[in-house]
């Protein structure tokens, strides 16, 4: 596997040494009503664009494996995605020119008290199109809806007025809603593209391509180079009975081997997990159980941007007679979205508003809810600890959770579950029934994907480090030479050209951008350490008031929260005040007396309580 600074030769030239020319429209999904009013995306009519394109990543004539010097390397660089699950974000580069795939966020982990949510560090970004200005930004393109996908680009756009967004219907039009909310959607063009479109992006020539995943209209690209395609999935499984109806684009797979694959970088998220993932049809039957046993009201809690789901129990509601009321801001607007677009396939008289719920029975009613990770500020949480303003829990009550926890999450989730089994609710979860499957492939679903495209090199993206692992040897057992498995970290700096794809010694930054409220890189993480360092042992200010002679005047004083120590006791005091006493008769303090005093007061408070709290001395100087 590769990790350093060595060029990798295929071991054939893509295409038998020709140049790879696109084929065909790919047969990608119908484009849904009402997006006619979309600026389009640049297509190709049918017919491929030819030539060089001004300096485009495609070759003229022949030479897949040509010896041309002066040709631009393709440069990849993700920002986000490798070696954890989220964050989503990778460059694309053709000399001084660059587009964007995805810019996703990433919820916090338990230990990072007060962040709201994780963006990936885009300052080399930044640096490169704002303040050296050597490199264009020409757009950025979406693999589909996903929070973890789409969830920064309020920041990315804020950054970059005036880069234009390329998405499919429904990924568009929860674009369009994230920016509206942050009064960002003057600053850039929403180009509209259907799966199965050739879109042509300054140099770039991408094909576009339907894939299976836990959200409609999801695709993945590939990228034209002069020696090969560069296949990115996105996130994917295959389906062959998808909720939407449309299974992934066998076809337009099998057609970039014919045209040669240079590298595919494909989803790792379940490369630990053997066999195949289930449709999302097997969710029917067991929503068609809990519709028909329960006797009161159903809450179905999944995440705000799985559509498919809503589907699902929409398609329940009606063949039982029940109402859905979507309960939750993201929800809401989500569900608007997909019905608008026509996605969401259900009559308007089956939805109702939350807060009339109470005016039907019991047995009439369906409620869809967020906060199927146990999010504090979610709809389920919020029911579960008896605080949200329309809805509470009532004796028979079935509450189905329709999603597996992200790792990290399980705390809160199990947590919620408790409390809402306290309340006196039946709560349904996997595996007490199949009420979700995971929207990514397993490991023979993979092994189908590298047959399909057979790749000379291939790179394992979207997963923590033991899922990229697990890919690798998954592609190695699929016969990519292991010299040609390149496992990167985010910041790395993947090469392509005529020599084959290597990982560079460059690095640049793709660490964590902690969004705190409406800060953005206000938080780091030595503020994140305090917060840790206040939660677990408090803090304590000491007021230390001292004569004109630099002695102290009278005894300190101690002001504490969260830290547990007997403000009475005489003993602990007189120690207190004789540390202060030593450290201010010692004369070398050269200016740094408040700074002294925290640190010895610190050592002192350790060594009588084995606890560390922040220590704030306040010197008032007579």
């Amino acid at each position: 596997m590769t990790h350093k600074d060595k060029p990798n030769t295929p071991s054939q030239k893509p295409n038998g040494g020709q140049q790879p020319t696109p084929k065909g429209g790919g047969g990608g999904a119908q484009k849904p009503k009402g997006t006619s009013s979309q600026p389009p995306a640049q297509k190709s009519g049918g017919q491929r664009p030819k030539g060089n394109g001004g300096g485009s990543p495609r070759a003229k004539g022949g030479g897949g494996g040509g010896q041309d010097n002066k040709q631009p390397k393709l440069r990849i660089i993700p920002l986000g995605g490798l070696g954890e699950i989220g964050k989503n974000m990778t460059v694309f580069e053709w000399g001084n020119d660059a587009v964007i795939v995805d810019t996703g966020l990433m919820f916090p982990a338990n230990d990072m008290l007060g962040v709201d949510y994780i963006i990936p560090d885009f300052s080399y970004l930044v640096h490169r199109v704002k303040e050296r200005r050597d490199l264009k930004l020409h757009a950025i393109l979406y693999t589909h809806g996903h929070e973890d996908h789409t969830g920064g680009v309020n920041h990315v756009i804020d950054a970059f007025h005036g880069t234009p967004i390329y998405a499919t219907p429904l990924t568009a039009g929860l674009l369009e809603n994230k920016l509206r909310e942050s009064r960002l959607s003057q600053h850039t063009q929403m180009n509209v593209f259907n799966a199965g479109d050739q879109l042509k992006v300054g140099p770039f020539v991408i094909d576009t391509f339907h894939v299976n995943h836990s959200i409609p209209q999801c695709v993945g690209f590939g990228f034209h180079t002069p020696w090969g395609i560069v296949v990115h999935t996105g996130d994917y499984k295959f389906d062959h009975t998808p909720v939407d109806g449309q299974p992934a684009d066998y076809a337009r797979l099998a057609g970039f081997q014919q045209e040669g694959v240079l590298m595919l970088m494909a989803d790792s998220t379940n490369a630990d997990r053997p066999g195949w993932t289930p449709s999302e049809a097997v969710i029917d039957g067991a929503f068609d159980q809990v519709f028909r046993e329960a006797e009161g009201r159903i809450i179905v809690a999944t995440f705000a941007s799985l559509i498919s789901r809503v589907q699902q129990v929409a398609n329940a509601a009606m063949r039982y007679g029940r109402k859905i009321a979507v309960a939750g801001h993201s929800m809401i607007n989500n569900t608007r979205i997909a019905r608008n677009l026509g996605i969401l396939k259900a009559p308007d008289s089956l939805f109702v508003d939350v807060a009339r719920v109470h005016l039907l029975p019991d047995k009439e009613v369906v409620i869809m809810a967020t906060g199927a990770q146990g999010e504090p500020s979610a709809v389920l949480a919020r029911i579960a600890n008896g605080n949200h303003r329309q809805l509470e829990v009532e004796d028979g009550d079935t509450i189905v959770l329709s999603s597996h926890p992200i790792p990290g999450n399980e705390e809160m989730v199990y947590r919620t579950i408790n409390q809402l089994i306290r309340r006196g609710a039946n709560v349904i979860y996997d595996p007490i029934l199949p009420v979700h499957v995971s929207g990514h492939g397993s490991q023979e679903e993979m092994r189908l994907m590298l047959n399909l495209v057979k790749p000379k090199y291939f790179m394992p993206v979207h997963g923590e480090l033991r899922h990229l692992r697990a890919h690798a040897k998954l592609a190695i057992d699929a016969g990519v030479p292991e010299q040609n498995i390149l496992i990167g970290d985010n910041g790395s700096v993947i090469e392509a050209s005529a020599s084959g794809v290597r990982i560079t010694q460059e690095k640049v930054a793709g660490g964590y951008v902690y969004i705190d409220g409406s800060g953005l890189g206000d938080v780091n993480d030595g503020v994140i350490r305090d917060r840790e360092q206040l939660s677990r042992d408090g803090f304590v200010v000491v007021v230390v008031t001292l004569d004109r002679n630099g002695g102290l005047r009278g005894d300190p004083q101690m002001v504490s929260r969260g830290f547990a120590y007997q403000p009475n006791n005489p003993d602990f005091a007189r120690q207190v005040k004789g540390a202060i006493v030593d450290t201010l008769s010692n004369g070398r303090l050269n200016g740094r007396k408040t700074e002294i005093l925290n640190e010895v007061l610190a050592r002192l408070f350790f060594t009588e309580t084995k606890r560390r709290p922040v220590v704030m001395t306040v010197v008032n100087e007579g």
